[in-house]
């Protein structure tokens, strides 16, 4: 791989981890008190959506620069997530460990929740259970996607 398109790659990835830092930040802003305030709960909700949506942008990034296509558009938003934690030899390396990939799962799972939601009413408790997940998601990603780019560094 040539250090331009390297380097193309590189600052599409430091970009999205930017957004994704953004992202942290306003959750963090948000997070006291949104179990005794509706509108707090409503825009933490928001941005745990964001984030995924963030997550995913990031991985479209990667897909789009190493593997080109993601299959089965009914459930390209799982294929794409565990497209990033596979190891594809002689491609890329994962981008994501086990307990990463799990934790997006989850938020995965609570954005889609979110997104079809207008019928239904945002738990506290639940969102709080996301949320505490998503902070231990804060502690990991940023290692492994260092940790990937140093390994097509090396490809």
């Amino acid at each position: 791989m040539d250090k331009g398109t390297l380097s193309v790659l590189e600052a599409d990835v430091r970009a999205q981890l930017a957004e994704i830092q953004g992202i942290y930040e306003r959750l963090e802003e948000r997070e006291e008190g949104f179990e005794r305030d509706a509108m707090r709960l409503e825009s933490l909700s928001y941005q745990l959506h964001n984030l995924f949506c963030a997550f995913e942008d990031l991985f479209e990034i990667i897909a789009a620069f190493f593997e080109n296509s993601i299959g089965d558009r009914s459930r390209w938003h799982i294929e794409l997530l565990k497209r990033m934690r596979e190891d594809i030899e002689g491609i890329r390396p994962a981008l994501l460990s086990k307990e990463s990939f799990l934790l997006l799962d989850e938020l995965r799972a609570f954005r889609h929740f979110f997104r079809h939601a207008y019928a239904s009413r945002l738990e506290s408790e639940k969102v709080r259970i996301v949320l505490n997940k998503t902070m231990r998601l804060r502690k990991s990603y940023k290692g492994e996607v260092e940790r990937f780019l140093s390994a097509v560094k090396q490809m």
